[in-house]
C-alpha cells in the first residue's frame, strides 16, 4: 500500500469514527445510553481502533521500507556488475591492442607481461561477477578469498586482519567496500613494487577503520592528483558510504590508505 493511501486513511479514520459514533448515539441510542457511558465507550472504541490501525499501518511501512532497501541493494549489486563488465571489456581491449603491437615488433618479454596482465584481470573480473553480497558467505571471507587469489597472481605476500564486523554493513555498502579493497590492491600490484601488503579492518569506539598499506616504493603525495592511481574511483566509493579517506606515502617508505567510518553511516 502506498504512503499516500496510508496518509488518507490516517486523516479520515478519527473524524469518521468519532463523528459516526456521536451521530448514531444522538439519533438512535440517546434514550438508552447515558452521556457518561457514551463517553467511556467512544474512548475505549477509539483506543482499540487506533491501536489496531497504527499497528497495521507501521507494519505496512516497515514492509515497504524493507522492499525499498532490498531494491536499492540489488541495484547497487547490478550497477557494480555493469561497471565490472565495462572495466573488463576496456582493460582487455586495450591490453590486447598493446599485445598485438608488441608481437608485431617482436617484443616477446613485453608481450608475455601483457598476457599475465590479461590473465590477472580476467581472474579478478570472473571472481567479482560470481560473488554476490546477498549470499551466505561473509564479507570478511569474501575479502580473504579474493586477496589470497590476488596474492597468488601478483606474487605479493598479503596479510588480512579483520575484527568481527558481521552485520555492520548492508550488502550495498559491502559492494563499495569490496570495490575499495580491489581498487587499492590493484594499484599496489600495478604501481608500488611492493613485496608485502596488509589489510586491517578494526572497530573503533564510534565507528570502524580500514587500513591498507604496502612496503613499496611510495610516492610524493604533493605531486599526486585524484586522477592518478585510481584515486578518483576510491574517493567516489568512500563518499558513497559516508566515510573519510586519508592517504599517506613517502618515497621508499611505502603507502598507507586509511578509511574511517562512523556507526551511524546511512549510505545508499
Amino acid at each position: 500500500m502506498s504512503y499516500r493511501t496510508l496518509k488518507i486513511i490516517a486523516i479520515l479514520l478519527p473524524p469518521l469514527l468519532i463523528g459516526g459514533f456521536e451521530l448514531i448515539r444522538h439519533s438512535v441510542l440517546l434514550d438508552n445510553l447515558s452521556m457518561d457511558v457514551g463517553n467511556y465507550l467512544i474512548t475505549i472504541l477509539t483506543l482499540i481502533i487506533s491501536y489496531v490501525f497504527t499497528t497495521w499501518m507501521f507494519k505496512n511501512i516497515e514492509e515497504n521500507n524493507q522492499r525499498l532497501t532490498a531494491e536499492r541493494e540489488m541495484r547497487a549489486v547490478y550497477e557494480e556488475r555493469e561497471r565490472l563488465a565495462k572495466e573488463l571489456h576496456d582493460n582487455i581491449a586495450q591490453t590486447l591492442f598493446l599485445l598485438k603491437v608488441n608481437l608485431k615488433k617482436g617484443k616477446v618479454n613485453e608481450a608475455s607481461g601483457l598476457v599475465s596482465s590479461i590473465d590477472a584481470n580476467v581472474r579478478q573480473a570472473i571472481y567479482n561477477l560470481r560473488m554476490n553480497p546477498s549470499e551466505m558467505i561473509s564479507f570478511s571471507k569474501r575479502a580473504e578469498i579474493w586477496l589470497n587469489e590476488w596474492s597468488t597472481v601478483s606474487g605479493i605476500d598479503t596479510t588480512v586482519l579483520m575484527e568481527d564486523i558481521e552485520g555492520l554493513f548492508s550488502p550495498s555498502e559491502e559492494v563499495q567496500l569490496f570495490g575499495i579493497i580491489q581498487e587499492a590492491f590493484t594499484n599496489i600490484r600495478k604501481h608500488s613494487g611492493a613485496k608485502s601488503a596488509v589489510l586491517l579492518v578494526s572497530l573503533k569506539p564510534h565507528g570502524w577503520e580500514m587500513t591498507i598499506k604496502d612496503d613499496g616504493k611510495g610516492f610524493s603525495t604533493d605531486a599526486i592528483t585524484l586522477n592518478q592511481y585510481g584515486l578518483a574511483m576510491l574517493k567516489e566509493r568512500v563518499d558513497k558510504i559516508g566515510a573519510v579517506l586519508d592517504l599517506s606515502s613517502e618515497r621508499s617508505q611505502g603507502t598507507k590508505l586509511t578509511i574511517k567510518g562512523s556507526d551511524n553511516h546511512d549510505a545508499l
